[in-house]
């Protein structure tokens, strides 16, 4: 798990080294195929055998990869990795949160909302359009995980996700062919953008594959809530993108909300199963 969330924001990083000379859409249109490359490999889909029921969730699964990752790295572009991988989380947290009336939820919510208006307070300096590009990502990312779950009811195994990849894929080659052509001097940037390609695709996924074996989901879920603070970190590290102190609380603030949600929805689910459990047990017991 470490080396995914680590692996993740450093090819975040690399891909940034590239928006100079290719943009962050020539570096996308190189991640999506290296991701399609790999999900093709692992998933192997039969696309003949895909009916239309199955199709449309994956479409639709298709282009939510293909913007959430050309807003997110254009809002890295802008407003430095550390804030757009935070606002970014917002998506699974609000997946976490929603639909929720328990009052630690509300409080997380409030938390979140709280550090996401320090994050973009204004001032003369305050890309709008970056944060806003950020955001969008993060409501990608949150229509990621719930077509995600009914591509997976749909299809067996990750032939879904491989054929929304490869999707994907197909619907950057005609951008990035232009952009490639356009920059055919770009070798560096090429090799940045392919190493981003997977350190944050190839990378993280077959690694989140092997960590989902050997630790529960919940445990998996409250860890992810760390890749913010990785971004922060490795943002200033590699890329001399410093942060704020209220940047830095308000980063932190996110994080905990997003743990505390976790860690409370799978305590929920573990004391509602007991109890379902258990009743046929004690009814049983007393006839």
């Amino acid at each position: 798990m470490l080396g995914s969330g680590l692996s993740n924001q450093f090819g975040a990083s690399v891909a940034a080294l590239a928006f100079p000379v290719i943009g962050p859409v020539g570096v996308v249109a190189v991640r999506q195929w290296v991701a399609a490359g790999v999900l093709w490999a692992v998933g192997r889909p039969r696309l003949r055998s895909f009916t239309a029921a199955q199709w449309q969730p994956v479409l639709w699964l298709a282009l939510v990869f293909a913007v959430m990752n050309l807003s997110l790295y254009t809002a890295i572009d802008r407003i430095g990795l550390g804030l757009a991988v935070t606002l970014e989380f917002l998506g699974p947290l609000t997946v976490a949160l929603a639909g929720s009336r328990r009052r630690i939820d509300a409080l997380c919510a409030l938390a979140a909302a709280g550090a996401v208006v320090v994050l973009a307070r204004p001032s003369p300096s305050t890309d709008y359009l970056g944060i806003s590009l950020a955001l969008l990502a993060a409501v990608c990312w949150g229509c990621y995980i719930l077509l995600n779950r009914t591509v997976g009811r749909r299809l067996p195994g990750l032939e879904g996700s491989a054929a929304a990849a490869a999707v994907s894929g197909a619907l950057y080659i005609p951008v990035g062919a232009w952009v490639l052509w356009q920059h055919p001097h770009a070798a560096a940037a090429l090799a940045c953008a392919l190493v981003a390609g997977v350190l944050s695709s190839a990378v993280p996924f077959l690694s989140d594959l092997l960590a989902l074996r050997r630790v529960p989901a919940h445990f998996f879920g409250v860890f992810m809530s760390v890749n913010p603070v990785f971004a922060a970190l490795i943002g200033l590290i590699v890329l001399d993108q410093h942060l704020d102190a209220a940047a830095w609380a308000a980063i932190l603030v996110i994080v905990g909300a997003n743990a505390i949600a976790v860690t409370a929805a799978s305590h929920t689910r573990t004391t509602k199963n007991r109890r379902v459990t258990q009743g046929p047990v004690r009814n049983s017991q007393s006839c």
